[in-house]
């Protein structure tokens, strides 16, 4: 049997190209080589949306139509929806007796994240514990890998603790210890030159965007702070235009010859930008259309998603009876 796979996203906007660079081709390829789950994560979203839950509701068909215009195959890989699944709630209370406060106050992650998002004085209790539903996400479907970055592998390792741990106290061999399995060796800056890409940024390129907007967008990098003129030699290494051309540029001799033009001052930023324009419309081209054609079935994708909710469901629920029966707590 194939090796089950369980992968995600919060749905809190439309996807972008670092979405696309960091997970979403790695799952165009894993499909056909796992049996791969992908779980729209509404709930954790609302840990830190709960005050605004039409935005998490609306970016759910933006991310079935983004899902859709980079390949993913809705035959193939079962997209689900975290809500529709009330065992992973069940199996989080349970795996919740196995984690401790002071483990998750140490969590990078978590530390991370209450700095970013100012909860650092007030911490919303969802999202403080979001990492132990995050163990239950991956033991509802029973993974076995969970493709992540390599600054995600503590979660993982945490996931792993907790069904380890359960596994020995009771005795049994009920819940998967899941493996991380690494994709993208580092993160696509934002435009800006910021290491991170996101719509709070305003630096981010979508996947949904126009010809014109991407156009726009491409001619917004940043470039070598230095370099005034554009006689001036450059500096290609950890440049963002050139960040961009080794990422989507297949050309790669024109890159090779960009650059050695660039450190010598004997081309100009425009050029490097179309160059780098027309590359990247070469590839997010194909993508567009296929997520204008997706806007116009998002009821059938939404439909599709609905019907594999049951399957998880059923999944799941072998996973709760497992653990009930384990604390001799099951009594039908």
């Amino acid at each position: 049997m194939k090796k089950r796979i369980l992968t995600g996203d919060r749905p809190t906007g439309k996807m972008h190209i670092g979405h696309l660079i960091g997970s979403l081709r790695n799952r165009v390829k894993l499909q056909y080589e796992y049996d791969q789950f992908v779980m729209v994560a509404n709930v954790q979203a609302l840990t830190d949306n709960f005050h605004n839950p039409e935005k998490v509701k609306e970016s759910i068909g933006d991310l079935l139509c983004d899902y859709y215009a980079v390949g993913i195959d809705y035959d193939v890989t079962t997209v689900f929806i975290q809500s529709e699944v009330p065992q992973i709630h069940e199996i989080f209370i349970y795996l919740a007796n196995f984690a401790t406060v002071q483990q998750l106050s140490h969590n990078p992650t978590i530390k991370t994240e209450l700095a970013q998002k100012g909860f650092e004085k007030s911490t919303p209790l969802g999202f403080y514990i979001y990492p132990i539903h995050q163990a239950a996400d991956i033991c509802c479907v029973k993974a076995d890998l969970v493709p992540v970055g390599r600054d995600q592998a503590p979660m993982v390792e945490d996931c792993r603790e907790l069904a380890r741990k359960f596994n020995q106290t009771y005795g049994v061999s009920v819940l998967h210890e899941a493996q991380a399995l690494f994709g993208a060796s580092r993160n696509l800056p934002g435009i800006d030159g910021n290491a991170k890409m996101g719509k709070s940024l305003n630096n981010a390129i979508y996947l949904a965007d126009t010809t014109e907007e991407l156009r726009k967008k491409v001619f917004m990098i940043k470039t070598d702070p230095n370099r005034i003129r554009a006689t001036d030699p450059g500096t290609v290494e950890g440049n963002t235009i050139f960040i961009y051309h080794d990422t989507f540029n297949e050309n790669t001799a024109e890159v090779e010859d960009l650059k050695e033009r660039y450190r010598r001052g004997t081309i100009g930023d425009v050029e490097v930008k179309q160059k780098l324009y027309d590359a990247m419309e070469r590839q997010l081209g194909p993508i567009r259309e296929r997520r204008r054609e997706a806007e116009g079935k998002k009821a059938e994708l939404l439909e599709r998603v609905i019907e594999n909710n049951n399957r998880v469901r059923a999944i799941a629920q072998e996973v709760v009876d497992q653990m009930k029966d384990a604390m001799k707590i099951r009594f039908s």
